[in-house]
């Protein structure tokens, strides 16, 4: 049996491979396709799949299928909420725009958190520093300034960063507006992409809520839930399958792979054990 990986970050967004070396990497885990899904962003798509076509142009067969698809912050009751995008049609003009927007509250919520770490001490976090480092296209997360803080000397790990200044009630944490999960889906579906709810577990909702939530966003268009992910435990799978079923929804799966961000979870096998199914493309193209 094959597999393949349904979300992946590059350094498009906050991931530490580019898309380009993805796809060499995914080949090497024996991968047959994997989704690029950078946070609120498609930039890193063209370069992943001009990989794929040169690698793919000499063989008989493909070797290696780059889906096209994107992960939406969005929000859902004061909640953070993330919408996966699947098969996205990537380059159509009014969702470029809308995502465009996106990025200009990200901006506007960065400067913030850039002032707010420079006055605490983390002086090496300067618009200058974060640009040298990272780049111009890349997309600002908390987690490029959590690697800041890291090689400045002042913090030891990414926990520490989140736990003491980056998460929510934390003093240099700033809130960022969001769109609601509903118009998440409604812009996945603008670009005729396959809407789906990611790892429906780590929100930590209540059984009650997270039916709530699915029963919401089934009716705005989700196609899918993000059952089989590598953060799963016990009987979550089971549980998140048949969410999916009792809502006619199909199960996407994924590893969440963010390469030194997350150093201990791989590509393809998530903490080691995940598998998702190449059956699972039928769903999605």
């Amino acid at each position: 049996m094959k597999y393949i990986d349904l979300h992946v970050h590059s350094t498009a967004s906050d991931g530490s491979v580019r898309p380009s070396e993805l796809v060499n990497k995914a080949i090497a885990k024996n991968l047959s396709a994997f989704a690029l899904t950078d946070h609120d962003t498609v930039d890193g798509i063209d370069e992943a799949i001009n990989e794929a076509s040169k690698i793919n142009s000499v063989s008989d067969s493909e070797i290696i299928k780059v889906i096209p698809g994107i992960e939406l912050s969005a929000e859902y009751k004061g909640q953070d909420i993330h919408i996966l995008g699947l098969n996205l049609d990537y380059i159509n003009p009014q969702f470029l725009k809308q995502i465009e927007s996106f990025r200009n509250t990200r901006n506007e919520r960065n400067e913030k958190m850039v002032q707010s770490l420079y006055d605490h001490g983390f002086k090496n976090i300067t618009p200058e520093n974060i640009l040298k480092r990272f780049g111009k296209d890349t997309v600002i997360t908390r987690a490029h300034y959590a690697i800041l803080m890291i090689e400045g000397g002042y913090l030891k790990n990414k926990d520490e960063a989140f736990k003491k200044y980056l998460n929510p009630g934390c003093p240099c944490y700033i809130p960022r507006t969001k769109v609601t999960v509903t118009d998440a889906v409604k812009l996945i579906l603008l670009a005729n992409g396959k809407p789906v709810l990611a790892h429906p577990l780590l929100y930590k909702l209540s059984a009650n809520e997270l039916d709530n939530l699915v029963k919401l966003l089934k009716e705005t268009g989700l196609q899918g839930i993000e059952a089989i992910y590598s953060a799963n435990k016990w009987n979550d799978e089971a549980r998140m399958k048949a969410l999916a079923k009792k809502y006619d929804l199909f199960i996407t799966g994924g590893s969440d792979f963010h390469g030194t961000a997350k150093p201990t979870l791989e590509l393809g096998t998530g903490y080691g054990s995940l598998k998702v199914p190449e059956e699972l493309l039928k769903n999605i193209l």
